[in-house]
This record gives C-alpha cells, structure tokens and sequence, in this order.
C-alpha cells in the first residue's frame, strides 16, 4: 500500500475523524484540548529556536572571539567619578536658580 494515499485526505474523511473527537470528547472539552495542544506547539517552537539561537551564538563566538575591554586605571576612575559630581551639583543649582 502506498503511504502517500494515507496522507491526502479529503474532506469527507476529515468531517468523519471531527465528528468523531466531537462525540468522544464532548463540546465542552474541545477548547481545553485545543489550548493544550496550542501551548505544547508554542512550547516546543519556543524551545527549538532557543536550542538554534545557542548552536548559532556558540559557533560564531568559536570563529571571533570578543575583544578584551580596556582596564581602566585608578587615577581614571577617580578623576571620571569626580567629574560626574561636579555636573550632577551643577545641574542640581541650576534647577534651583
């Protein structure tokens, strides 16, 4: 038997197989199962692109690697921290001027 003719359905089978899940499930358990099919589809599309961002982010940092950030010396930190307090009391006296 050939699996290709079990894969095109038509219309008629596919009314058959609704009514069906309608009569064993009831119309009232229909939406809960459709949510839970919907959730569990977004779950694992969620998790595939997650698992394919990871492959792809762990491959490109194999082929470039980051370039190391310039340490900052004490005596530059000190004078920048300086700098920001003069501008924030600046700031602050010229609000209330």
């Amino acid at each position: 038997m050939n699996t290709y003719m079990l894969a095109m359905l038509g219309w008629t089978e596919i009314a058959v197989i609704v009514f069906v899940v309608l009569l064993l499930f009831g119309a009232k358990k229909l939406p809960e199962l459709a949510r839970g099919m919907g959730k569990g589809i977004r779950e694992f599309k969620r998790a595939s692109s997650d698992i394919q961002y990871e492959l792809e982010s762990s491959q490109y940092e194999e082929e470039k690697p980051r370039p190391r950030r310039r340490k900052e010396k004490p005596a530059e930190a000190a004078e920048a921290e300086v700098e920001n307090k003069e501008t924030k009391a600046e700031s602050s006296r010229e609000s209330k001027a």
